[in-house]
């Protein structure tokens, strides 16, 4: 291992131990313990709140919070194997979001060295999933009455995101008539109705919004049929929009409905604009995150989202995290942190 600061070394060991522990959405409580101890060796207060079997979120406090870092603790199967190597960790969360604990407590830890109180971290279960943490760490608004800034972390190589664009999660029903595959004339067939919905997307122009981005569109569920020689008279997908104000795909999917078919959006949430700091690198990025919901514990804060690690190796097989890309990530929340704080503390009570 290269030679570390204190602050370094202690984030890049507790990365290590994150990584280690598999806490896939559904398993979040599983961090508890070595968060709690983290939190104890800087001298903050801890508490769980259990939200369902295995499932919570977990909160630690400096002082009445001024700025409050969080990030999510679950994160997406499969597991990896984890590689730890001098000069960077390979692992499920390395960058996703496991990395984003590790530096939010590197900053806390450099911030306490100076003299600074007044913080919180929050970690909140079902980010890649249903987002049940984020909705439930609402009813602890009161906390936050001061809150000036509300840092989440995610992987955005360390430029603050100018924003995030809406998210439309789907599903599509086809539903067809079924007949004999001889006879193909005699049915309605479902999985070519469907196809042929789903095929107006790649016809219409993606919006692009000047801070969002270009809009963009996957299909990442599809099923139907019952044979090889049966028209399907069922067929089902679901599939999920990233839009921008003034974007197309939206209401190309619903205009292109076909007959005997039906849309239902299972996730429908608005796009965001986040604040920028003067100075900082900003970003558009392509993914969602919990901080929209999240704003709603400190509505006049600043809503900041960055932190190290390559998005694009986010929910990859090669996910990873680098000593230097932590030790900027320690920096960037450090320098977030100074600009919100206030010198004054008071002691931490949960």
């Amino acid at each position: 291992m290269p030679r570390l600061q204190s602050v370094e070394r202690f984030a890049f060991e507790f990365l290590a131990e994150l990584c280690s522990t598999y806490s896939p959405s559904g398993s979040e409580a599983s961090l508890a313990p070595l968060i709690d101890r983290e939190c104890r060796r800087l001298g903050g207060a801890f508490r769980v709140f259990p939200l369902a079997p295995g499932r919570a979120n977990i909160l630690a406090l400096w002082g009445e919070p001024r700025v409050l870092f969080t990030t999510h603790l679950d994160v997406v199967p499969p597991e990896l194997p984890v590689l730890i190597e001098a000069g960077r960790i390979a692992a499920r969360g390395a960058c996703d979001a496991k990395g984003q604990i590790a530096a939010q407590f590197g900053a806390i830890d450099t911030l306490l060295q100076e003299g600074l109180c007044g913080m919180a971290w929050l970690g909140v279960a079902g980010e890649e999933s249903d987002s049940a943490g984020a909705l439930a760490a609402l009813e602890l608004a009161p906390l936050f009455s001061s809150c000036l800034a509300i840092v989440n972390g995610e992987p955005t190589n360390c430029a603050l995101a100018a924003g995030q664009k809406g998210y439309l999660r789907a599903k599509l029903s086809c539903a067809g008539l079924s007949a004999h595959g001889s006879t193909p004339e005699l049915g309605r067939n479902a999985v070519a109705e469907l196809i042929a919905w789903i095929s107006a997307l790649d016809r219409v122009e993606p919006g692009v919004d000047e801070r969002l981005g270009r809009e963009a569109w996957n299909l990442g569920l599809i099923e139907g049929g019952r044979a090889a020689n049966v028209v399907p008279d069922e067929a089902w997908a679901e599939l999920s929009l990233r839009t921008v104000p003034g974007g197309r795909l939206r209401a190309a999917l619903e205009a292109a409905m076909p007959a005997n078919a039906r849309l239902d959006a299972l996730v429908d949430e608005s796009h965001d604009y986040f604040d920028l700091v003067p100075g900082l690198a900003s970003a558009s990025v392509p993914f969602g995150s919990d901080l929209p919901a999240l704003r709603a514990l400190a509505p006049n804060a600043a809503a900041l989202l960055a932190g190290p690690g390559n998005p694009a190796l986010a929910h990859t097989r090669n996910e990873e995290l680098s000593l230097e890309e932590l030790k900027n990530g320690i920096a960037l929340f450090a320098a977030i942190g100074r600009r919100y704080l206030r010198d004054a503390t008071t002691g931490n009570t949960l």
